[in-house]
């Protein structure tokens, strides 16, 4: 077939029609990256919430002649609330649409990430991804005697005897340990009773292992009923919808920061307090998301 521009008399711009015809008829695949710790805005650059990506959903799901969303996921964890809230937007907008989503674990899907994880059909890892820590973590420091050696008094007002519950520069009391563990307990056993909805009767270990907060390589999620196979996520779409399947990236434009952390523009020094609070804070945020994924071995 002639595959030529074919000008229409009258009119000077040409046809693509057999290469229009078959990009029209080709599936879509709707992709969005979820990378990084999940924290509320602000807390994290980069971060994952529902802020940042709520709007990527609706655009993904919104697309014409999608056929599936594919959530890249690449996350150590974060932040149980931004994590639910982001779960059940996935999930509202896949059962109104009727539109099935597949997961693509990358380096890891660990506790918030593997929470994010179950909000899809079917989960694809690397065997050598690491998957589960379905648990629940508080890490802090305690101050006090370090304040004491320096000589500075801590003065700390409050109405109500449990605000200050694990304040670092106070001692900790066995009470509001107890009061913590009663809420991660809680936070717990709802990340199980998840799992165990989505993931059904394809859970194949024993409760005592699966929700210890241990995490696993890909091969050992899958003998666990963690995932559901292995593969690269570009291989597994074209495998199961074809090889003119088109992906379809959704994602925010991106600030001056995320160009400078990527090493795209360079950093020079200003004296202003806007660009260099910002830059300070970014690197806090690197110092702090580095501790997620150091836990992972990562």
């Amino acid at each position: 077939m002639d595959t030529e521009p074919v000008a229409k008399p009258g009119r000077g711009l040409p046809r693509w029609i057999p290469f229009f015809g078959r990009a029209a008829r080709a599936p879509t695949v709707a992709v969005i990256r979820l990378a990084g710790v999940i924290a509320a805005g602000g807390r994290l650059r980069g971060s994952l919430n529902m802020a940042a990506i709520a709007p990527l959903l609706e655009r993904a799901f919104a697309l014409k002649r999608v056929k599936a969303v594919a959530l890249q996921i690449n996350s150590p964890g974060g932040a149980p609330a931004q994590t639910s809230l982001l779960f059940q937007r996935i999930r509202a907008l896949a059962d109104e649409k009727k539109i099935p989503v597949l997961a693509f674990i990358e380096d890891a899907a660990a506790s918030g990430g593997y929470w994010l994880a179950c909000a899809a059909d079917e989960i694809y890892a690397d065997r050598n991804s690491i998957v589960g820590s379905i648990g629940v973590i508080y890490a802090g420091f305690g101050l006090d005697q370090a304040i004491a050696k320096l000589g500075v008094e801590r003065r700390l007002h409050t109405a109500g005897e449990k605000k200050s519950i694990l304040d670092p520069f106070l001692p900790e009391k066995p009470d509001d340990v107890a009061r913590l563990a009663g809420l991660q307990q809680e936070i717990h056993a709802r990340f199980k009773e998840l799992v165990r909805l989505r993931r059904g009767d394809r859970i194949k270990g024993d409760d005592d292992i699966l929700f210890s907060g241990e995490f696993w390589t890909g091969q050992r999620a899958f003998d666990l009923g963690l995932i559901d196979g292995f593969g690269e996520m570009t291989s597994v779409l074209k495998a199961r919808f074809g090889p003119d399947v088109r992906l379809r990236p959704v994602s925010a434009p991106r600030s001056v920061f995320d160009l400078v952390r990527r090493g795209e523009v360079g950093v020079a020094y200003s004296g202003s307090s806007g660009f260099g609070t910002s830059f300070a804070d970014g690197v806090l945020a690197a110092v702090e998301a580095r501790l997620w994924w150091n836990r992972l071995g990562l």
